[in-house]
């Protein structure tokens, strides 16, 4: 990253459709900023407490999150979509694993850092304005070529037992440090949460 740019933390998991609804949030602000601002993405797992050892996801198993709440969380989305002026192809992505996608994501974050922003751009806009199964390695595969990327080296890093351990530490870290649900947008001491509107990160940021 540069030394010059602003920067802002910022945790999220790719199946967090208010994630998305946020990064879009960001940019809007961004590009009417003067100074350039980047972004310093933190790995998040919704899906922690449901999987397996394997890594898998249980759907069976109870998070307390019932049909009232997606339903919610689908006006909530809504709302935000007319908001923002954002189209989404889905409003949720219940069944979709976003850990392949972190893991390539955090590959590019380390190997190719000037190549990440692009990434992870792309990789929301293939699961909410496409409505692609993110969680599939071709997938990620076929993003990592439209941005310019090494294809072999991104299928090699969905299946990185490394990669995944360390994705799992981050994961760790970020409770350890109160983080409890994405989006969260951090700047020095401030922080704010969910997706908040342009005006909220001015304030954060400025």
């Amino acid at each position: 990253m540069s030394d010059t740019a602003q920067q802002v933390e910022l945790y999220a998991d790719y199946v967090c459709p208010f994630c998305y609804l946020g990064t879009r949030s960001l940019a809007q602000y961004s590009d009417r900023r003067e100074e350039p601002l980047e972004v310093d993405w933190r790995p998040f797992d919704l899906r922690s407490g449901k999987r397996n050892p394997d890594g898998s996801i249980d759907h069976d198993a109870e998070d307390g999150k019932d049909d009232q709440y997606f339903e919610q969380a689908k006006q909530n989305v809504r709302r935000l979509q007319e908001e923002y002026g954002v189209e989404m192809a889905q409003e949720l992505a219940i069944e979709v694993d976003s850990l392949p996608a972190q893991q390539a994501s955090w590959y590019v974050k380390q190997e190719y850092p000037d190549q990440w922003a692009a990434f992870d751009e792309a990789i929301y806009d293939a699961l909410w304005r496409d409505g692609r199964d993110i969680g599939d390695g071709e997938v990620l595969a076929d993003i990592a070529e439209t941005v310019g990327l090494p294809v072999d080296e991104i299928r090699s890093a969905i299946d990185d037992d490394g990669l995944r351990t360390e994705l799992e530490d981050r994961f760790s870290m970020a409770q350890r440090r109160g983080i409890t649900g994405v989006p969260t947008f951090i700047s020095g001491e401030q922080v704010a949460r969910g997706a908040v509107p342009p005006a909220q990160l001015e304030q954060l940021l400025d």
